[in-house]
């Protein structure tokens, strides 16, 4: 056989027609990726790697106060919590930490054994602790609404109770929650075993006034409310806000792939997606809302990639989702601190800041700021603190030391995180 180029041109022509027309006939199957690429590089984003940092601490030293309020004597030794430093992601050992907070923490003898220390919590930790069941039992049917969103937005409206216990604390979910919460609430939960025996939460009814996401709420409630009457008509797109590092946003050509981006259909993480393309710009742009929808939910605006993973075929996830991150930055900021990679909503924080704090972050903020009373007078007494003197009002909180890293603080690294280029983030680096 005689090999011809123009035979090859005809055939990859023919090829082209033919895919057209397949796609024009059926509307739902968008084939052809038409929106710009654009190469970006990874940019690092000091204020809000402050705030993962920080609260990779509050959150150990949260998880440690729950641990010793839930002991039956009341304390743990030193002994008890020697392997716990990994499953609290710390970088210190956790009698170190423990030492660290004495304004939480107070440290006494065994009595049996003199050289084992032991630990309890401080009246200023009891306090906080009441004011934060005070906040979960207020706000009960809040937490009921996330939870049911979450599992409203998988495919089999259920997940793995090990993946929902993961985001335990992103959700702002109570440390019983799976005895207490879903057994007070059985016409919404109930728990089954899996067809791999797993334990399963399982969605009893599916809500429609819970199947409004963050996105279309925002809208609706802002004074663009004409376009998200427009967009139920079907007549517009709902475009996601952006925050872009510093330098992206002038660029023309990151602008023109956001404005044809915004332009897509957008299509709600609550609808069924089974009729799209599973390669298409509009499925990328569903998984965008998804992604989107599910960091919002959470208290902080942020969670580690890897609940995400543990969740990703119930979500109906790409295989190597963390690219949507790297390729939208100015939806998402994914970072690598503390060991780990963590992934936020820009627009859920500003100048370092949540936007609009949950009252459980701001329960959490006072435990933050009697931790670093603890740090400041480690070693000089703090007898002379009462928990009165470890509480602040709303208003105060967050005021001091961490003013000077409000400022939007991003300098470019050289790691490149586009397309194949994902070396430091590549999917197999978390931990």
């Amino acid at each position: 056989m005689i090999f011809r180029p123009q035979n090859l041109l005809f055939t990859l022509l023919k090829s082209h027609l033919l895919s057209i027309s397949t796609s024009l006939s059926n509307p739902n199957h968008q084939q052809w990726r038409t929106i710009t690429k654009v190469r970006l590089k990874w940019v690092k984003n000091k204020s809000l790697d402050h705030v993962i940092d920080k609260e990779t601490d509050l959150k150990a030293a949260m998880l440690l106060k729950d641990a010793i309020k839930g002991s039956p004597t009341s304390f743990i030794t030193a002994k008890a919590i020697a392997n716990w430093q990994k499953p609290l992601g710390l970088t210190v050992p956790v009698l170190r930490f423990l030492r660290r907070y004495p304004t939480l923490f107070h440290e006494f003898p065994h009595s049996r054994y003199p050289s084992l220390p032991c630990f309890r919590l401080t009246d200023s930790a009891l306090v906080l602790d009441q004011q934060e069941q005070l906040i979960y039992e207020k706000h009960e049917l809040g937490i009921v609404e996330r939870l049911s969103k979450v599992l409203m937005m998988t495919k089999s409206r259920s997940a793995p109770l090990q993946s929902i216990y993961h985001l335990k604390w992103d959700m702002g979910l109570p440390v019983n929650f799976h005895n207490g919460l879903i057994s007070k609430y059985p016409d919404h939960f109930r728990i089954e075993k899996g067809l791999n025996g797993v334990p399963t939460l399982m969605l009893v009814q599916w809500r429609e006034e819970y199947a409004v996401s963050a996105l279309q709420r925002r809208a609706e409630n802002s004074e663009v409310g004409n376009q998200y009457r427009q967009f139920k008509k079907g007549q517009t797109a709902l475009a996601f806000p952006m925050s872009f590092p510093r330098g992206y946003g002038a660029q023309k050509k990151v602008k023109a792939w956001m404005d044809e981006f915004q332009k897509l259909p957008y299509i709600s993480p609550y609808e069924d997606s089974t009729g799209i393309d599973p390669n298409s710009e509009l499925m990328e742009k569903r998984v965008v809302g998804l992604l989107h929808e599910f960091l919002s939910l959470t208290i902080h605006k942020k969670t580690k990639r890897n609940y995400l993973r543990s969740l990703r075929e119930e979500l109906n996830l790409p295989h190597r989702f963390t690219r949507i991150f790297t390729r939208y930055p100015g939806i998402f900021y994914l970072s690598l601190k503390c060991k780990t990679t963590t992934v936020t909503i820009r627009e859920g924080y500003v100048r370092g800041k949540l936007a609009d704090p949950h009252p459980l972050a701001r329960i959490r903020d006072k435990f933050y700021h009697v931790m670093r009373i603890g740090l400041r007078y480690r070693g000089k007494g703090v007898n002379f603190l009462s928990p009165k003197d470890c509480l602040l009002d709303d208003g105060d909180i967050g005021k001091g030391e961490d003013d000077n890293n409000t400022e939007e603080d991003e300098s470019e690294v050289e790691e490149e995180c586009w397309e194949e280029d994902v070396s430091d983030l590549s999917e197999d680096s978390d931990e």
